[in-house]
């Protein structure tokens, strides 16, 4: 399964990457959501990870522009505290999870596999 973050803090984006790339998934890492939409128009991913404040192209701009295709990809959105109307927008735009900076890379390892094990389900056999 392949796996989308955008995210500006180099750090952030290493410790996620690997913990991602541990639990057996495939990583693309990209620094911010214009590069994200450069990934997207040429490859399929099973989940996007996105910071909210980012350069260029913001978390809210990647997923309106992710969700106006009528993609199903699922989409976590990671937030800093005091965020809370930004992440409301986020799910008003089709976002499926949030988690608030810092969290617990445990944490998003569980929600990333609970979300493609929700998606799988969904998906009729064959597709």
């Amino acid at each position: 399964m392949k796996i989308l973050i955008a995210e500006d803090e180099p750090l952030m984006l290493m410790a996620i990457e690997g913990k991602l790339k541990n639990d057996g998934f495939e990583v693309i890492a990209t620094r911010d959501g214009q590069e994200a939409l450069k990934v997207l128009e040429k490859d399929t991913v099973d989940l996007i990870i996105t910071d909210i404040l980012m350069p260029y192209t913001s978390g809210l701009e990647l997923i309106s522009i992710v969700k106006s295709t009528g993609a199903k990809t699922p989409i976590i959105v990671l937030s800093g505290l005091g965020q809370e109307d930004t992440v409301m927008e986020a799910f008003q735009l089709g976002a499926d999870d949030f988690l608030t900076k810092p969290f617990n890379p445990t944490e998003l390892s569980v929600r990333v596999k609970r979300l493609l094990k929700v998606r799988k389900i969904a998906k009729p056999p064959n597709s």
